[in-house]
C-alpha cells in the first residue's frame, strides 16, 4: 500500500460524514415534501409525476448511503463510534424507503382520493423530516447539544402524535369503511406512513446515543 494511501486512512475526515448526512436529511426533507404535494394533487398526470420524483429522490438517498459505507471502509478516525454512524445511515435510508414505499402502494393500488387521515400523516412525516435536518446538522457541533436534543424531543412528541392519528384513522375506517377492496387499500397506506413516522423515531434513538457517548 503507497504511503499516500496509508496516511489518508489515518487522517480525521469528520467533515465528510457531516456532509454526507447532512445532504441525506437535506434528500429525505424533499422527498416528503413531494409527499405532501402528492396527497394534496387531484391530477393523475401530477401524481404520476409526484411519485416518480419520489422514486428518483429514494435512489439518491441510496446513492449516499453507499458512500457513507464507502468512507467507513477507508477511514479509521471518524467524528463518532463507527457503529454510530453506520446505524444513522440506516435509519435515514429507511425512512426514504417507507417513503418511497408509500408513493408505490399510492400507485399500486390506483388510490383515487386521499383521506384528510393520509394528508394529515404526509403533514407529520414532512415535520419529522425537518426535525430531523436539523438534529443532523447540529451533530457537527457536539460540544453544544442543546439544539440537537431539542429537535429529538420535537421528533419524539411528532412521532407520538402521529400514532394518535393512526389509531383514530384505522377505528374509523373499520367503522365506518364497507368496501373491503378500499379497506385494505387504505389500510395498507396508512400503515406505510405510520412506519415511515416509526423510522424518524429511529434516527432520533441513534442521535440520542450519540449524544450520550459523547457528553
Amino acid at each position: 500500500m503507497k504511503i499516500s494511501k496509508l496516511f489518508s486512512m489515518f487522517t480525521p475526515k469528520g467533515s465528510i460524514f457531516f456532509k454526507l448526512f447532512a445532504e441525506d436529511a437535506s434528500n429525505l426533507t424533499e422527498m416528503s415534501r413531494t409527499l405532501t404535494l402528492l396527497v394534496h394533487e387531484s391530477d393523475q398526470k401530477k401524481r404520476e409525476e409526484l411519485i416518480r420524483h419520489i422514486a428518483e429522490l429514494e435512489h439518491r438517498g441510496d446513492e449516499i448511503t453507499h458512500q457513507v459505507f464507502v468512507e467507513l471502509g477507508t477511514t479509521f478516525i471518524t467524528p463518532f463510534d463507527r457503529e454510530d454512524i453506520h446505524s444513522l445511515a440506516t435509519a435515514l435510508d429507511d425512512i426514504a424507503d417507507y417513503i418511497h414505499g408509500t408513493g408505490t402502494r399510492i400507485q399500486l393500488y390506483g388510490v383515487k382520493e386521499f383521506t384528510s387521515s393520509m394528508k394529515k400523516m404526509a403533514d407529520i412525516i414532512e415535520q419529522l423530516t425537518h426535525e430531523i435536518q436539523a438534529a443532523v446538522i447540529s451533530l457537527e457541533n457536539l460540544r453544544n447539544p442543546e439544539v440537537c436534543r431539542e429537535a429529538v424531543v420535537r421528533i419524539n412528541s411528532l412521532e407520538n402524535h402521529a400514532d394518535d392519528v393512526f389509531d383514530e384513522a384505522i377505528a374509523r375506517l373499520f367503522a365506518e369503511e364497507t368496501d373491503a377492496i378500499e379497506l385494505i387499500k387504505e389500510k395498507e397506506v396508512l400503515s406505510n406512513m405510520e412506519t415511515a413516522t416509526d423510522k424518524c423515531e429511529d434516527v432520533a434513538n441513534v442521535i440520542e446515543t450519540i449524544l450520550v457517548k459523547n457528553s
